[in-house]
C-alpha cells in the first residue's frame, strides 16, 4: 500500500476550484505559460550554476552580487554605500539587506560603520579579505558568464539580459501598473509596509 497524493475532502475541493479557475484564466487570456514562474526557474538554473562556479570560495552568486555593489561604490578614503542606497540599487528590502550582510560582516569580507554625521544611518565597507575575495571571485564568475553566454548563443544572451533589464525597470512597473489604474501601487521594496488599523 503505497502513498496516495489524491486529496480528500476538503482538500479535495480546493483543488477542484483551483484547477477550475485555472483553466477559465487560461480559456479567457488564452496564456497558459506563468511568465512569473518561467522567470524564476530560469533564475534558479542559472543561480545554481553561479553558484556552482563560485562554491571554492565559499560564497553564491547573491553574495557576489553584494560584494561587488559595495565595491562598485566605495570612494577611494573608504566609505560606502549607505545601506538604504544599497537596499535601492538591489531593489531588496532594508531588512532582507542587513540579513544578506550577516554572513559577509561574521566573515570579515565586509564590515558596517556609523556615517560621521549622523549615527543612525551604517556604511558598508569592503575589509581587505573582501577586496581579495572580490578580485578572485570575478575570475570564476566571468568563466561562468562566459559558458553561459556560449550555450545560450550571444544573441539569445544579449536578449535575455535586455528583457531583464525592461521588467527590472522603473517604467515596466509605471507600465504595469498604467494596465489596471484600479490598483494600489505596492509599497517600496525599501520602505516597510504601512501598518492598517
Amino acid at each position: 500500500m503505497g502513498i496516495t497524493n489524491h486529496p480528500v475532502g476538503a482538500a479535495a475541493d480546493a483543488d477542484c476550484a483551483l484547477n477550475q479557475a485555472i483553466a477559465e484564466v487560461t480559456a479567457a487570456t488564452g496564456v497558459q505559460v506563468c511568465t512569473n514562474t518561467s522567470v524564476r526557474l530560469a533564475a534558479r538554473r542559472l543561480g545554481q550554476l553561479y553558484d556552482d562556479a563560485l562554491a571554492p570560495l565559499n560564497i553564491k552568486a547573491t553574495q557576489l552580487a553584494l560584494i561587488v555593489e559595495i565595491g562598485k561604490f566605495q570612494s577611494a578614503d573608504g566609505q560606502g554605500p549607505t545601506l538604504q542606497d544599497l537596499a535601492n540599487r538591489l531593489a531588496i528590502q532594508l531588512s532582507a539587506l542587513t540579513h544578506a550582510l550577516r554572513p559577509l560582516v561574521r566573515d570579515g569580507i565586509a564590515e558596517l560603520q556609523q556615517d560621521a554625521q549622523d549615527r543612525r544611518t551604517k556604511h558598508a565597507v569592503l575589509t581587505a579579505r573582501g577586496k581579495q575575495l572580490l578580485a578572485q571571485a570575478i575570475g570564476r564568475w566571468a568563466a561562468a558568464n562566459e559558458r553561459v553566454e556560449a550555450v545560450l548563443g550571444p544573441a539569445s544572451a544579449a536578449s535575455l539580459r535586455a528583457l531583464a533589464d525592461q521588467v527590472a525597470s522603473d517604467a515596466f512597473m509605471v507600465a504595469y501598473q498604467a494596465e489596471n489604474p484600479a490598483r494600489v501601487p505596492p509599497p517600496s521594496r525599501s520602505a516597510p509596509p504601512a501598518k492598517e488599523d
